[in-house]
C-alpha cells in the first residue's frame, strides 16, 4: 500500500482488492470443498480490505463486493444462486464481467478439491451452446464489451425498448 501499483490505476484499486479476495475465496473453496463457503471467503476478504483501507475502489463500483455476504446465503434464486450457476447476468453487480474469472475459479476449486468429473453438469452447459443465440456465452467478456460500445443488440422481450438505428 505504500507504493502505487498497476492494479491501483484501474477502478481505484478495485482490481487490487479483487486479487486478494480471489486468493481468499479460492483457498476457502479448496479447503472446504464448498463453493458457497468460497464465495463468502471472497466477501470476507473484501469487507476486511474495506475496513483496513476505507475503500475498495471508487464511484460505487464496490457495491457488489459489499452486498455479497447477505445474498450468498439467500434462498431466493435471483439473489442467492450457487457459485456454479452464477452467470454474466447475475443481479446487483455493477462490474461483474471483471469478476467472472474469479467466480468461475471459486466454483471450480470446490469441485477440483473433491475430484469431481465436472463443475457444472454438461446438461446445463448445452442449454447455452446454441450458436444461433444472440449472446455468445463462450465469449462473455467480448459480448459485454460489445454492449459497452453499443454494438450488441438483444433479441426477444427487450426488442421493444431498444431504440431504432
Amino acid at each position: 500500500e505504500e507504493f502505487p501499483t498497476a492494479l491501483e490505476s484501474h477502478f481505484g484499486g478495485s482490481q487490487r482488492a479483487s486479487v486478494l479476495a480471489a486468493a481468499s475465496g479460492i483457498t476457502t473453496s479448496l479447503a472446504t470443498c464448498n463453493s458457497n463457503a468460497g464465495l463468502n471467503g471472497w466477501y470476507l476478504s473484501m469487507l476486511m480490505h474495506k475496513e483496513g483501507w476505507s475503500r475498495l475502489g471508487f464511484f460505487g463500483y464496490d457495491l457488489q463486493d459489499q452486498c455479497g455476504s447477505a445474498n450468498s446465503m439467500s434462498i431466493r434464486p435471483d439473489e442467492g444462486l450457487l457459485g456454479e450457476l452464477r452467470g454474466p447476468n447475475y443481479p446487483n453487480y455493477a462490474m461483474n464481467v471483471g469478476h467472472q474469472g474469479e467466480y468461475a475459479a471459486i466454483g471450480g476449486a470446490a469441485h477440483i478439491a473433491r475430484g469431481d468429473a465436472w463443475t457444472l453438469s454438461p446438461l446445463m452447459k448445452i442449454t447455452f451452446a446454441d450458436p444461433s443465440l444472440k449472446f455468445d456465452f463462450s465469449e462473455v467478456r467480448r459480448e459485454f464489451a460489445k454492449g459497452a460500445i453499443r454494438e450488441f443488440m438483444p433479441a426477444g422481450e427487450r426488442s421493444l425498448i431498444i431504440p431504432a438505428r
